[in-house]
């Protein structure tokens, strides 16, 4: 007897081609846009191996090509964590750092720029202040409900953001602060294939793991008496979400700082596009949070002489969507 899956969902072909494509096509006119713009002739000729220049070559192989992919994993990273972290705690408002992660990760980062580390070891900081910080609200919350884990993670949020001003109040004004602050409001201008070697395996990893468990994602918002009439283990399922989660957004914010409302914003969008199957839910976060995260870092590089911090257009772009979505599903009414 074939088992029937929790919420009915397939991927159809045309879908799965369009996701596939979609991040493919974004990329490649990301490559040809900035102050320096690439013809796309150019770009096809380099594809080819032809010589197009030095100059160009510089831009697209060392400058946005490391931009953009970096681009495309902070946005599913993000993305993937906060549909899952939705399902899990059964929370519409549930997002990348629901459990202080992200709090964490930025702590561990502004720890290391004020005891001058270099951007490697930055990095390398942030992620393993990330995973304590899930680690701690994890031990907090054990054994208690889905709202004892989001409680837990808000007290462990809150602790490592006095943590973070902190360290702020401690920095040196002239040099230390600024790049403290700038690191924190978010942005991919580090990017590099030495930071993408150390950050990219996680996301990666990670994403591959949910997506082959995408079926039964579909069982985390029922109850632990539900979850288990499908024969699921419940608690060793949700654990390896928080796991895969947590190691996604700590490499996220290790790599560029914190970056608001992809993790919120693309799932609902995504939602109300193709359903709430996990079997297509996940797929589609992942190609839409790639290519929303390409196209707002490719605005923040090229909109002004001087680069746009990305959370501040997430947040600028992020909210009035969020507002439109909330009135059309009927959250208020003035």
């Amino acid at each position: 007897m074939k088992r029937q899956n929790a919420i009915p969902g397939t991927l159809r072909p045309a879908q799965l081609a369009i996701f596939l494509i979609a991040p493919v096509l974004c990329a490649l006119v990301c490559l040809c846009v900035g102050r320096m713009n690439v013809p796309v002739k150019d770009l096809i000729a380099a594809l080819q191996g032809h010589d197009i220049g030095r100059q160009k070559e510089t831009v697209l192989w060392s400058m946005r090509l490391p931009r953009v992919l970096l681009a495309a994993l902070v946005g599913a990273g993000l993305s993937v964590s906060g549909c899952v972290f939705q399902s899990m705690f059964a929370n519409p408002l549930a997002t990348p750092d629901t459990l202080g992660v992200a709090s964490g990760a930025s702590f561990g980062a502004a720890l290391a720029l004020l005891l001058g580390f270099g951007f490697l070891g930055v990095q390398l900081t942030a992620f393993c202040f990330g995973l304590a910080a899930v680690g701690l609200t994890c031990l907090m919350g054990r054994g208690g409900s889905r709202a004892s884990m989001i409680l837990s993670g808000i007290m462990m949020g809150s602790l490592f953001s006095a943590l973070v001003s902190l360290v702020k109040f401690t920095a040196d004004m002239e040099s230390q602060l600024p790049a403290i602050t700038y690191w924190l409001m978010g942005s991919l201008s580090a990017a590099s294939f030495a930071a993408l070697r150390l950050g990219a395996p996680a996301i990666l990893l990670s994403c591959i793991v949910l997506l082959l468990l995408r079926w039964k994602l579909n069982l985390l918002p029922l109850s632990d008496d539900e979850a288990r009439t499908f024969g699921t283990n419940i608690h060793r399922l949700r654990g390896l979400c928080i796991v895969c989660c947590a190691a996604m957004t700590a490499s996220c914010v290790a790599m560029c700082g914190q970056v608001g409302w992809v993790g919120l914003l693309v799932p609902h969008v995504c939602r109300m596009i193709f359903g709430s199957s996990h079997a297509r839910l996940l797929p589609a976060a992942i190609s839409c949070g790639a290519v929303f995260m390409m196209v707002v870092d490719t605005l923040a590089r090229t909109i002004s002489a001087a680069e746009i911090p990305v959370s501040i257009l997430t947040a600028i772009i992020g909210a009035p969507i969020f507002i439109a979505i909330v009135r059309k599903k009927g959250g208020w009414s003035l």
